[in-house]
This record gives C-alpha cells, structure tokens and sequence, in this order.
C-alpha cells in the first residue's frame, strides 16, 4: 500500500504541478502583485495532495513570531516538503535559487516573474555581491527571504552543516532571521521516492533580531533550528504508528 500511495501522489504531485504551470501562464503577463496567489495556489494544492493520498498531513506551531516586516527565514532542510511545503506561510517569498533553475522552461519563467534571488555558483565574489543587493531590495520591500542555511538536504537526524552565507546576510542587512525546524525528513526522507503517512510538525522560532555579531548570530540559529528539530524528531516517535524510518535515526539528546 506504501508503494502504491507514493506512486499515485508522485505522479499526481508532477501533474498538478505541469497543468497549473499552463493554466496560469496568461497571468505571466499581468503585473507581478496580481499574481502572488499562484505559488500559494500550487503549495496549499500540492499539500492536499499530500494529505489525501499519501497520509501525510502538517502542523504548524508558532505562526506569532512571523514578523510584518522584511526578514530572512531560515529553514532547515531535510527533505523535498519543505520546499513546497512552507511557502503558504510567507505572503511575498524570495528564495536563494541556483540561477541555473531560471533557464527551465515554464518553471523558470514563474521564478522571474515573481522575482525570486539566482545566485551564480561559478563567480562567487560577483555572486556573492549580486546576491546582497538583490536582497536588500526584498527586505526594502517588506518581502521574506528564504534560504536553506545547509545548502542541500541532510537526513533527518545527521550531523548539521551549515554554511555561513546567512550571516553575512543578516549582518549586511540587518533584519531578523527566523530559524523555522520541522521533522519532515521523517516521513519523506531525502532523496527517497517513499512518502510515510503521519504529520509533519512545523515549529516557527522567534525572530533573532538584528543587533548581533556574525558569528553570534550563526551559532544560536544552528543551536535553536537543531535544539527544536530533534525535539521534533523525538516527538515523532512517541505517533501511534511512528515512521519506519525512524528506526534507522539514533535518539537525539539535544543540538
């Protein structure tokens, strides 16, 4: 039954996605502020898909500490959820994209139009420069940036590496960092094509606020992101029907 739901919602997860592509494509012409319920569209779809076919549903906790002003959301990144998953929660986002994805037909086409953050991992000092204004720009405009302070997907419960860009960014920009941790890696685990039917338990932190040294700043986001993503972890074992794949994460005694 696990294979069968995966397959089904893997297939329908790509349809969905291609036939909205299309059928929102007239809305590429308009300005970009009528068009911000598209991604919101397509995330909240997708996320129902997820419940009513593949089981897994979402918890969000902390919703409070989203702030009404330009800041950075820092995600943790353990699985392919996140990245469709979270975006109902910020009403204009930003992501820090490889520019590479910019070039894809129909997909790129919506990542300019809703001016997302291509970064070019080739020249990295021009990147890096590229990158800071095209945020300042966003935190201006009372938008939210999201980044995946690891880089890549880590599996749930494996040893943190986080790269140190998002403090350059906040310290240049000097807008808070909300850490936001999740157990999603539990359920779809990264690089897998299985989805285990349970909940994903989203955990929003309070903002850090500006005002704090680089340094500073990079070590309590790592500590608060790891501290409540175990946690979280933990609590998934305690579901009546925990997640296979939990056997193969050790127990977690903290950060």
């Amino acid at each position: 039954m696990l294979v069968l739901r995966s397959t089904v919602f893997q297939i329908l997860f790509y349809s969905v996605t291609l036939v909205q592509m299309l059928l929102y494509l007239p809305v590429l012409l308009l300005p970009r502020k009528w068009g911000w319920w598209i991604p919101h569209v397509w995330s909240k779809s997708l996320i129902l898909l997820m419940k009513y076919v593949a089981g897994l549903s979402v918890e969000i906790r902390g919703r409070e500490n989203l702030p009404s002003v330009g800041y950075i959301a820092a995600m943790k990144h353990q699985s392919a959820w996140e990245t469709v998953g979270l975006i109902p929660l910020f009403p204009r986002p930003a992501f820090i994209l490889k520019r590479e994805l910019n070039w894809l037909p129909f997909f790129g086409w919506y990542t300019m139009k809703f001016d997302q953050i291509p970064i070019n991992r080739g020249k990295r000092s021009e990147a890096l420069a590229a990158m800071m204004e095209a945020a300042r720009e966003k935190i201006a405009d009372k938008r939210q940036i999201l980044i995946f302070p690891e880089g890549t997907r880590r599996p749930a419960g494996s040893e943190p590496k986080y790269k140190f860009g998002i403090a350059h960014l906040y310290k240049n920009l000097e807008c808070p960092v909300v850490p936001i941790a999740h157990n999603a890696g539990v359920y779809w685990p990264r690089a897998s094509f299985m989805v285990h039917p349970g909940t994903v338990i989203v955990e929003i932190l309070p903002p850090i606020q500006p005002g704090l040294e680089a340094q500073e700043l990079y070590d309590k986001m790592i500590d608060e992101i790891e501290t409540s993503s175990n946690r979280l972890i933990e609590e998934a074992r305690s579901a009546s029907k925990p997640s296979p794949v939990l056997k193969g994460i050790p127990v977690s005694t903290g950060a």
